[in-house]
């Protein structure tokens, strides 16, 4: 172990260094020797670590996003070489490298928190076999064998011996119990967080290889926690406790405020920012600008959340701009109602004319309200004929509505016989 140890102080020796640290100032608070302390100081370790590893999750979720919109291209590979394993591969990865994504870089956060863990574990091994490592003197040693979590030792594992566990001042049974639940909750916080992301933060129009993947992940994560949790020590699994509720945490914070494109978490929040867009008429924060940004620019490549999104703003008489902008929409009228007051419109609705009956169709009566009254010749008015000029006689009562051609006749052709019932 010594050996190991020393192979890897250089991160061993800072990792115990922080914990150091951390515990000096909740020592203060609660006594060097309790369980708070230490395992306080476990906790604002992970805390520290994972707001290190910010700039990481930010490039997880742009690859993220980046493979969901390769999600149409890779389904048209797998169809044209779904008999053709190999090839369907070699066209995944000649599509992953033109594009430059990486499908392990929703790994990241996992990779680069492994280096710690393993400095973590030693540590706290070290602890429970007695052996000083990094900046951990006997003092300290002494005090850390002593904290109790729950009644657990810190450096106590689920498959200690009860011999083992007596010598760091416990039980068997609470040391077992108190890992069990943790191993338990340190499960339940991954599975729960796996399938967050595949409910709602997944387009699931396109089935693809990485949904696939992802959806194992949900599955195989959570056993490895607890198949390799009970050689950890209670140390280590508070860490792992904590790394994963903040994980959650953070990743309900992305799903609610920047979900996947194409995903009900998306649906929810463009329903949310309407109802917000048009209750102030202008967008407030920069993160929405830049959804709205990246809808306009999408055009009819728009999904179905999407286009009722921009629907519903442009019935509210709102448009969406290429910057990310919402301002008033110059399509909207101003309609002035009967009684004086004046409503707003997105647009002016065209009215159509009464239907008129068969009656006034044919007697040639008043028309309908819209309709262009045209003068014939006998409408003219008397000084605007040729003097002179024969009138013409007047049409009998009744023959506006006939046609020219006679009952019984044909306009064009051979004309039919009259009946000699009509002689």
């Amino acid at each position: 172990m010594d050996t190991i140890a020393s192979l890897f102080s250089f991160i061993t020796t800072p990792v115990s260094w922080v914990i150091v640290q951390f515990h000096t100032v909740y020592g203060k608070i609660f006594g060097p020797d309790t369980g708070w302390a230490w395992g306080l100081s476990i906790v604002s370790l992970v805390i520290l670590i994972r707001i290190c590893l910010i700039p990481l999750f930010v490039k997880q979720i742009k690859a993220t996003r980046a493979m969901q919109t390769l999600q149409p291209e890779m389904k048209k590979i797998q169809e044209r070489y779904k008999n053709d394993k190999q090839r369907q591969s070699e066209e995944m990865m000649k599509l992953y490298k033109e594009t430059g994504t990486n499908p392990l870089s929703s790994c990241l956060p996992i990779l680069a928190q492994s280096p710690f863990f393993f400095a973590l574990y030693h540590v706290l091994d070290g602890i429970a076999s007695g052996d000083k490592i990094g900046v951990i003197n006997d003092q300290l040693l002494e005090s850390a064998r002593n904290a109790h979590i729950f009644g657990a030792p810190l450096a106590a594992k689920f498959t200690n011996s009860a011999a083992e566990v007596q010598a760091l001042g416990a039980s068997l049974t609470d040391v077992r119990v108190v890992t069990a639940v943790m191993i338990v909750l340190m499960s339940a916080s991954q599975f729960f967080t796996q399938r967050q992301l595949m409910t709602k933060n997944v387009d699931t129009s396109v089935k693809t290889p990485f949904m696939q993947q992802q959806k194992m992940l949900m599955y195989v994560f959570p056993v490895m926690f607890a198949v390799f949790g009970i050689n950890f020590p209670v140390g280590v699994l508070v860490y792992w406790l904590t790394t994963n509720v903040w994980t959650m945490g953070q990743q309900m914070y992305v799903i609610h405020n920047n979900p996947t494109p194409g995903s009900k978490a998306q649906a929810a929040y463009l329903e949310r920012l309407h109802k917000h867009v048009t209750h102030h008429g202008k967008t407030r924060r920069r993160s929405e600008k830049t959804i709205i940004k990246a809808i306009v620019a999408k055009g009819r490549d728009r999904n179905e959340a999407e286009r009722k999104f921009i629907n519903g703003l442009t019935k509210a008489g709102l448009a969406a701009q290429a910057d990310g902008s919402v301002v008033k929409s110059d399509a909207q009228t101003v309609v002035e109602t009967e009684d004086g007051t004046t409503t707003t419109s997105a647009a002016a609705k065209r009215q159509q004319p009464k239907r008129q009956t068969k009656s006034k169709r044919q007697s040639g009566g008043p028309k309908a309200a819209g309709e262009t009254i045209s003068l014939s010749k006998s409408d003219e008015p008397e000084d605007a004929k040729p003097s002179g000029a024969a009138q013409p006689a007047a049409p009998k009562a009744g023959s506006t509505g006939r046609s020219k051609a006679q009952s019984g006749q044909r306009k064009g052709g051979p004309q039919r016989p009259k009946s000699p019932s009509k002689k």
